[in-house]
């Protein structure tokens, strides 16, 4: 399938429903992330046995605010396809469950509905839809609709499932805790230090490590920097491809601090918007890219913002590209941010690691009852 099609002739004719699943996820990634709206991916297979494979009549994703969503994109899908295609009685698959409120676009339980869509299985569950009664009006349109909690053993794979929460988790995270989620990424050797003692750090992960890094920008509302950190390293904070290019979605480009960004800074060349926040509060930060509808901000350096959010209670994130280098002196990855006693630590959970080439990259959430800084 193309990423800026909407047929479906290049996928698989036929699926059952677990692969239209992992289809789901699949395109859902093709959306921006770190926006005000989750990605989202939906698939409409044909009426039949819920157990045996059917034709596959629509694909969508979501691809951006103000677009159509996923379920509507399938929809319209289907019938770009097959313009006599009859919906009555299809399946809808989708990786979250479905809106039932209008805001820059109409609701998607009243789409599925109006479509004859007979039976919903979504991955995810979301609290607002839950409020505005999504599942309610679409049992109440005879749809036949289940999120997770009703499953029947085995009736999704786990994989997908996870694939499906791991999509919008900063999202959702962000809604409950009414700001954008915050990931903190370091690459440090593994004695934690981010530059040798004459100040080189060019390059301490390899070029897979580095990819990643790239890939993750890729799906963020905004990257976070200090002043210091503009001054010091000339960054561009762009998302890039495999090639070398502009990736399609580029994050808003952010400086903290009360240092002017220079004139000839690279940071003024092509890439996402600059935004200046002349400030050192991270609160601020967050409040003025909450209002630019951020609901995912990286935060990449240095030492003194890493540790502002640290000392904030506003890490909620940690991704660690660990290179198999000693450095023994140079620069820490992350200042003091006033933890004196062990029993103080900011303590965050391991995910499962991943080897990227020689590095490796641990990824790690906050534990919220024992942070330090209890205001999250």
């Amino acid at each position: 399938m193309s990423r800026k099609g909407s047929a479906v002739t290049d996928v698989a004719n036929r699926l059952t429903e677990r692969e239209a699943l992992a289809l789901a996820v699949s395109v859902a990634r093709r959306g921006p992330g770190g926006g005000a709206n989750p990605r989202v991916g939906c698939v409409i297979l044909a009426p039949g046995d819920p157990a045996s494979p059917r034709s596959v009549l629509g694909v969508g994703w979501h691809r951006g605010a103000g677009t159509p969503h996923a379920e509507v994109a399938a929809i319209a899908a289907a019938r770009t396809a097959d313009p006599a295609v009859n919906l009555t009685g299809a399946t809808a698959i989708v990786t979250l469950q479905p809106c039932n409120s209008t805001g820059r676009t109409g609701p998607c339980a009243h789409a599925l509905a109006s479509a004859g869509i007979a039976r919903v299985r979504y991955a995810v569950e979301d609290p607002a839809a839950d409020r505005a009664g999504s599942d309610a009006y679409l049992a109440g349109h005879a749809v036949d609709v289940r999120g997770p909690r009703r499953f029947e053993p085995g009736e999704f794979d786990e994989i997908a499932l996870d694939s499906a929460r791991e999509l919008v988790h900063a999202w959702l995270s962000s809604m409950a805790l009414g700001r954008p989620y915050v990931t903190l990424k370091i690459a440090t050797t593994l004695d934690a230090r981010i530059a040798a003692p004459d100040g080189t750090s060019q390059w301490i992960t390899g070029a897979a490590a580095r990819a990643n890094a790239h890939e993750v920008r890729a799906e963020v509302g905004a990257i976070v920097v200090g002043s210091g950190t503009v001054a010091a390293d000339d960054p561009t904070l762009t998302a890039r491809t495999a090639e070398g290019g502009l990736a399609e979605h580029q994050p808003l480009r952010v400086v903290l601090g009360l240092r002017d960004v220079p004139a000839q800074a690279r940071l003024r060349g092509p890439g996402g918007e600059l935004v200046h926040i002349r400030s050192r509060d991270p609160r601020a930060a967050l409040r003025t890219l909450a209002d630019a509808g951020v609901t995912h901000a990286l935060v990449e350096g240095g030492a003194q913002v890493s540790a502002a959010f640290l000392r904030a209670g506003l890490a909620d994130e940690i991704t660690a590209y660990i290179a198999p280098k000693l450095l023994g002196g140079g620069l820490s990855a992350i200042a003091d941010f006033g933890v004196a006693t062990l029993a103080d630590a900011a303590e965050f959970a391991f995910l499962s690691p991943r080897m990227l080439g020689e590095d490796v990259l641990l990824t790690a959430r906050a534990r919220p009852e024992t942070f330090h800084g209890k205001d999250r």
